[in-house]
């Protein structure tokens, strides 16, 4: 009997804001992580940020009460979200084609995924708000690339205003983006995504040593694990 091989295709290249910030800060570690699935990033805060996001989301979903924990938290941004009126869209997975153009999730060509906590639309504007649990860290591009899914999958829309809500700190970090602002974004964007891009049609992902390698990666099997960048 003569063997058969078979061929699978290999999925075509598709990333995230996440998966391009974890590649830039180290590509050995995003492949175990992220692609391989090898090993597994975990802390109490990340523990902490998914029980903040899973009680945003039934609090504004299905109205259930966000408890004695996170009531001091949440409650005071969720009731201005609510009043503030409007269609109100909780976990909204979006998704781009290369030409910009919305498509499903999972969808063989899509090109850009990000998640959007809160999508709140009225007339055409809308605000795109996300949960942060970490320190502050200012990021425009982020709040931009949010801002084209949500561009993308609702024509109509004119303007919308995406926010971090920092909630350690009880602070937001705030933009508005038109239409008009979101190809400035992609050109400061392409080299970076060019090279995340190499990096896949070529399976290299060398190690960077950094800060995080000390006590903070789990990937075991690198050669920098558990060594100082000071070392």
């Amino acid at each position: 009997m003569t063997a058969v091989t078979t061929y699978t295709r290999p999925k075509p290249f598709a990333w995230s804001y996440s998966r391009l910030k974890n590649f830039e800060t180290c590509p050995r570690r995003h492949h175990e992580i992220d692609i391989l699935k090898n090993f597994r990033d975990e802390s109490e805060q990340l523990d902490w940020g998914d029980r903040v996001h899973k009680a945003a989301h039934a609090r504004l979903a299905k109205k259930v009460p966000l408890g004695a924990e996170l009531e001091p938290i949440l409650g005071p941004w969720v009731a201005k979200i609510e009043a503030a009126g409007g269609k109100i869209l909780v976990e909204n997975k979006l998704a781009i084609t290369k030409e910009f153009k919305p498509c499903g999730y999972f969808d063989r060509d899509v090109w850009f995924r990000t998640v959007a906590d809160v999508i709140q639309i009225k007339d055409d504007v809308a605000g795109s708000y996300d949960w942060k649990t970490g320190k502050i860290i200012e990021d425009s591009v982020q709040l931009a690339l949010v801002a084209q899914c949500v561009f993308s999958h609702y024509p109509k829309l004119a303007a919308i205003k995406s926010v971090f809500i920092w909630l350690r700190e009880e602070a937001t970090t705030t933009e508005v983006f038109k239409r008009a602002d979101m190809p400035a974004v992609w050109e400061g964007l392409k080299d970076r995504v060019a090279t995340l891009k190499h990096a896949y049609d070529t399976d290299e992902f060398p190690p960077t040593h950094n800060k995080l390698c000390r006590q903070y990666c789990p990937v075991t099997t690198c050669e920098f694990h558990g060594v100082s960048t000071w070392s």
